[in-house]
Parts: structure tokens; sequence; C-alpha cells
């Protein structure tokens, strides 16, 4: 593996000072609290020496990250125990003192190799995203820290970490257009930078006290203590590979209308069903995994995350920082899913989720935790961002993002990502090992022609 070289640790605080305080962790916030982080890397062409980007580029890129961290105080901070004892969780920031770590680095990596679609080995990705620090002895810890890799006469990698507990896909994606846009006028643009992050957690009501009890069913399991783990294989573990599949724009209409069609014919034609560019590239992923990983059990789940702030009475502003997810669960058989229109039976299951959230987005909201536990064993397929979110907009003066990976799935096997393509459509990003992404990437390629031809003979 190539060597990235540590060439400065940078302690950026926010310019002017922020001011600091504490911040409650909602019911949003609480199941997040022992994870870890949300794990970026996005990639710049970039035609200059390490010597130039650390005389032009560097100094607009910490300047900007000061200035974005000004609004977005609470990531400066920690999570800590409530001081007063009662067992509780909140957000702290000193007055003007905190700051995050800036690593800076230079690569001798391939560029244009780790900036493609292809299979790449994770490790080499993961040398170009920041560890957050470790955890205090008072059980408290730092929630974000950014590194900018230079990779000489090719490009410049920048790589962010915000743990999970202080924020969801849409904050974050807030907060690193923000830095980008603040980049842009720290080099000289009039660029307009986005509205600053919404700050009071008072918006979110809890009137059944769901962050205590949520809090407190982690606590009992935890002093039940985790599950074993599996026995480890013998000889070495397989490499985790990365790699993205495109779906167009023409491909993801003709998915669309495969849908509708089983739909009718199933006749559910007066039933109403969502069914989203999200919805047929989940349903794509999960019919490929499943065929992947065998189909070895009776019912396939599938499990991700739905953003709340528009579907609550009253609405939250879409600024507001800090978690606003709700888990969202789909089941279908393992032989539909497998089958020959598995892939719009699961796009129809999953568009039926989604629809029924309109009778009650918070619903059933009490059970959340262990019906995201009692899954676990089952191996559901899980979801890591959406194509809403824009992160091929994130532009610090260089342009467009010649890549942007979510490298965090690999913790959570069975984990994808999507994101809207560079070139319109959607990107789904997959970890698996090494042997299997072949057979993922033939499955995908299958699934696509199979189905398209199948729209063409309804057509």
């Amino acid at each position: 593996m190539a060597a990235t070289k540590i060439l400065d640790r940078l302690k950026v605080g926010a310019s002017p000072p922020a001011p600091g305080g504490a911040l409650p962790l909602t019911f949003f916030d609480v199941p997040w609290l022992f994870t870890g982080p949300v794990e970026r890397v996005f990639f710049y062409p970039y035609a200059h020496t390490a010597d130039h980007f650390a005389a032009h580029l560097l100094p607009s890129l910490v300047s900007s990250l000061s200035a974005t961290l000004r609004a977005f105080y609470p990531l400066l901070g920690r999570v800590r125990p409530c001081p007063d004892g009662g067992g509780g969780y909140e957000f702290f920031c000193s007055d003007g003192g905190e700051a995050v770590e800036l690593i800076v680095a230079e690569s001798s990596d391939d560029f244009d190799e780790l900036s493609a679609g292809g299979p790449r080995d994770v490790a080499r990705l993961y040398a170009l995203v920041p560890r957050l620090p470790s955890p205090g002895a008072d059980g408290s810890f730092a929630l974000a820290a950014a590194q900018v890799t230079v990779f000489p006469a090719r490009g410049v990698a920048v790589g962010v970490s915000i743990h999970h507990v202080a924020c969801d896909d849409s904050s974050y994606t807030h907060f690193i257009r923000t830095w980008a846009a603040q980049c842009r006028v720290a080099s000289g643009g009039a660029d307009a930078v986005p509205p600053p992050p919404f700050l009071d957690r008072g918006v979110v009501a809890d009137p059944e006290g769901l962050a205590g009890r949520t809090l407190d069913e982690m606590r009992q399991l935890a002093g039940n203590g985790p599950p074993p783990p599996p026995p480890p294989a013998a000889g070495p573990q397989p490499k985790l590979v990365i790699a993205s599949f495109a779906l167009t724009r023409d491909r993801i209409d003709a998915l669309k209308r495969r849908v509708a069609a089983k739909v009718a014919a199933d006749g559910g034609g007066t039933g109403r069903v969502h069914c989203s560019a999200f919805t047929v590239a989940c349903a794509l992923a999960w019919a490929c995994l499943a065929r992947v990983g065998g189909g070895e059990r009776p019912r396939a789940h599938l499990l991700f995350s739905v953003e709340c702030r528009r579907r609550l009475a009253p609405p939250i502003p879409q600024e507001y920082l800090g978690n606003c997810l709700r888990p969202c669960f789909v089941e279908v058989g393992t032989g539909e899913l497998l089958g020959g229109d598995g892939v719009a039976a699961a796009a129809a299951a999953i568009g039926a989720a989604v629809a029924a959230l309109d009778g009650g987005v918070l619903d059933g909201a009490g059970g959340w935790f262990h019906k995201i536990l009692s899954l676990v064993p089952e191996r559901p397929m899980s979801v890591g961002g959406s194509p809403r979110y824009g992160v091929y907009e994130t532009d610090f003066g260089l342009g467009r993002p010649a890549k942007v990976e979510l490298v965090s799935i690999d913790k959570t096997p069975g984990t994808v990502s999507l994101a809207e393509a560079r070139d319109a459509g959607v990107e789904v990003g997959v970890v698996v090992q090494e042997a299997e992404m072949a057979r993922f990437g033939s499955c995908f390629a299958d699934a696509l022609e199979v189905l398209c031809d199948s729209v063409t003979e309804l057509n």
C-alpha cells in the first residue's frame, strides 16, 4: 500500500470565537450515542505541487473551516455525561476554547485509481479519512475531525469524520457544503454561503420521554453484555473492497415503469406506491446483495432511515443541526426477492413502507430501538446516504468532485451507500469481500438488462 505521510496536525477553532454552552441530546440523537462517525472523502483533480498546495489552497481551507465552525460551533465540542449525575448525556462546547483537528497529509498512492469507481481496497481510502480522538477518561468524546491530502500534480482529497450522534446526513452535507462555499469566498470568490444551521433543539418535542427511555434500554443491553463474537475464521481474512455502480436516469425511469406495471398486475392499481430514484436503487442493490449472499434465510430484511424534518407536525427547519431520522423497516420473501421480478417486488414493498409514513412519521417510536436489535441476527441490508443531499455539488473552488465515497459503510456488513451520480442518475456504493464484488457487479448489470428489456416488451 502506498504511504500517506502526515505533514501537520492543526487545531482549528472558530473565528470569531464561538459562544459555547450545553445542548441536550434529543430522542433522535440518543440511538447513535455508542456508534461511530460518518466518514466521507471527496476527490478533486489538482495539477499542482505540494508546495503550491501549502502556499495557496491550504490557507483558504483552514480559514474557511474556522469561519464554518463559528456557525456550526456544537461540532467543536464533545458529548459528555451530564454533570448533574443523572445518567444522561449532553453536547458541550466551552466558550472560545475548543478546536477540531485538521490533518494535512501527502500521498503517493494512485489518485486516478482511488477516485475512480472500480473495486479498491477500503484500507487505502481510510488513509485519507481522519480518526476521531480517543474518548476521555470521563466518557466524553469529540465529534468532528478533517483531513486534507495532496497528491502532488494529481489531486486533493478532503476527508471529513463527524460522529453520528452529532448529526445526520442532511446536517453533515450542510456543514461540508458551507465549508466549501466559505473556501471559495476565502479564495476571492463572491459565492453565496448556505444559510446558517438552526441550533434550537427545543423544536424536537419529546412528551413521552423517548430519549430517556431509549438510553435506559441501551444501558440494559450493555449490562446484559454483548452476544459472543463469532469464532475467527482460519487463515488470513478476506480483503474488503469498495466499488460504485451507476444507475442512469433512463434506467431509473425504466425501473419505475416496471414497478408500476407489477403493482397494476398484482391488483394494486388503485393503491398509492411511493416510487422514487431512492426506491428503485435500494431495490436493485437489495436484490443483488441477496444473490451474492446466497439467500439462505426465508425472509429478507431492509433497514433505512427516513428524514423527518418536513414530516413532523409542525415541520422543523431543513437547516436544523442534529439527527432527525426514523428507521423504516421492509421485508419480503427471499424467494420473491431472488425471483425474476425480485427488483420490482422489492421496490413495491419499499415504496409502500415509505407511503405508510404519511399516516404518522413517529408512530411506534417507542419500539424502534428494539425492532432494530431484533433484526440484527437477520442480517438486513441497510442504506447510508441519499441522492437528495447533493454531495457532488461540494466545490472548494476546485470544481465539482471527481468522486465522493461514503467510506464508513464498511462498518456494518450489508450496508450500501446512495448518492446522486456525478453525471445525473444515482450512484450505488458497495463494500463486500473481494471475491464477491465481481458477482455483485455481474448481477447488477444482468438485472438492469433483464428489467429494461421487460419494460420494452410491456411498451
